[in-house]
Parts: C-alpha cells; structure tokens; sequence
C-alpha cells in the first residue's frame, strides 16, 4: 500500500536560511524510496505553536505520515516532543524506544534524544533527530514496522465490543465506510461474516447427533484481547487491506447476531482464505459459547 507523507524541519537557521537543511531531504529520499508520496515538506523554526500548527495541518490535510527532524536534544530551543505530546491523542512510545536503543548501539548518546511519537486523527508523526546521520539511522530503524502501523490505522479495524441488547451493525454502513477509507484503493473485493444463533445443536450440524433437544439461546462472551491480537494477524496475510469485527455478548436467543466480520483484498482468494482463517480463529481460540437447550 502507497501511503502519503511530510516532513518538516524543525530549525531556527534552516528557516532563516542561515544553513542547507539536508536532514530533511535525506528524510524525503528515504520515504520516497520506501514506496511513500511525500506531498509535503516544510521548515519550521524552534517555536513550539508554529510547530503545533504544523503537525496539525498535516492531520487535518490526512497525510498518513508526519516526519519531523530536528529539536529533540537538550538544549532550551528544542520543543520538537513537547509540541508533539501537546497535539497527538494517542502516544506511540515503541518508535522513539526503538530508535534510542538503535542509536545507543552506534553511540551512547543515543540515550540522549528526546523523541517522541504519536497518532492524531489518521496521521502518525514520529520525531527524528536533527543531524542527517542520525536521522537517517533512526527512521532505517523503525521503517519496516510503519507500514503494518499505517496499515492498522488507514483501515480502522478493531473488534467492537457490545452488550445484551446492543443493536448489531448494518452491513450496508460498515461496506460504506470500508469504501471510503485510504485502503479502499486496493480492495477488490469485500466479504461479510454474520454468525448466528442456530435452533440445530452444534454437536448435530457438524456431527450428526440425533439426540439432542432443540437450542433456545446461547451464552456468548469473548476475550477481547485475543479478538484483537486474530485481526492483527489477518492482516499479515496476503492481499489484506481491511478488517472489522463485531461481537455481541450475554444471553443470547435463537436467531440473534453472534458475530459480522467483515474482509477486505486484492482478489477473491485472499479475501476467501482470510475470512475463514480469522472466523476459524475466533470460534476457536476467542469465544466461549455455551447452547442453552429447550
């Protein structure tokens, strides 16, 4: 997947045009190379509002990377994390840690950097230091894990939690807001899971008993943490670009929803071995259900 990106500059000589900024182009380089679209480059200086407004605007334009290089060391002028922490709503803390640890294996300074990282709406921006080496060292450190975390953001998809009587998603809504995600761009085709309250007992529709009552409700509960940990495996698999996952919860009766799962890929095979694998997944290994007989 092609995902969009800026970079900013953060220096109070680059932005008078006292010295050639070369971080930031090395920062583009490196990006482009990566099979992103940088559609924006800019150079702020030291202050810490024209820095906000900057990371800002890049969230509001939804460019899915914000790329900062430059203010994150000692000295009182550095506000680059500061400005960061004051307009992200989630922090990503794993980047800037696996940088620091990349970088103290070149030099013990490297403990030294402030960096800091985070999501603000669909945006993430990580904060990469000033010197074109370093920056250059701390983004190859980190690179191959953003595109799994854009990837995760870009496609919203998460399991939903519900209640007892909480009313189940409509398939129409979620297929409409699958299509208008930046994933959407490579889904060729979308497939829905809706799993059911059954009156045939388990035990007779996948082994043939015979001596069962009829089913009148089911209790259904599930582990979200394992919910989550299944989809962000899905989208390890071949061609996955998009994966929700609704599942309702308490005493259930016949006929109600259990579960929507909905998948979108690239092409029909992918998207078929994938729904199965994550329903598969989920009914084994995330649920407890237990059928409740007339």
């Amino acid at each position: 997947m092609s995902y969009t990106a800026a970079v900013i500059t953060v220096s109070d000589k680059g932005y008078a045009g006292e010295r050639v900024d070369t971080s930031g182009p090395a920062v583009r380089d490196m990006l482009e190379n990566a099979g992103y679209e940088v559609v924006s480059a800019s150079v702020v200086p030291d202050e810490l509002d024209m820095i906000k407004a900057e990371l800002i605007r890049c969230a509001d334009e939804k460019i899915s990377l914000a790329v900062t290089t430059g203010g994150t060391g000692f000295s009182p002028r550095d506000v680059t994390p500061e400005a960061t922490l004051a307009v992200v709503e989630r922090e990503t803390r794993g980047i800037p840690e696996l940088m620091r640890a990349e970088s103290m294996k070149i030099t013990p300074r490297g403990c030294l950097s402030r960096a800091a990282a985070g999501i603000r709406g669909g945006t993430l921006i990580v904060n990469l230091p000033g010197s074109e080496k370093a920056a250059r060292e701390n983004l190859q450190a980190v690179l191959p894990a953003l595109d799994h975390g854009l990837k995760m953001l870009a496609s919203a998809g998460s399991a939903e939690c519900a209640s007892q009587g909480d009313t189940p998603p409509s398939a129409d809504a979620w297929l409409r807001e699958a299509k208008r995600e930046m994933a959407s761009r490579e889904v060729g085709m979308y497939l829905i899971h809706n799993g059911v309250v059954r009156l045939t007992p388990r035990e007779q529709a996948r082994g043939g008993r015979t001596d069962l009552p009829p089913v009148a409700g089911m209790e259904f509960s599930y582990d979200a943490e394992k919910v989550e940990a299944a989809i962000r495996e899905t989208y390890d698999l071949d061609g996955i670009k998009y994966v929700r996952v609704w599942l309702n919860r308490g005493r259930l009766s016949v006929g109600d929803d259990i579960m929507y799962v909905l998948i979108g890929g690239d092409i029909r095979p992918h998207v078929v071995a994938a729904l199965e694998s994550l329903v598969g997944k989920i009914k084994s290994e995330c649920v407890s259900e237990r059928e409740i007989y007339a």
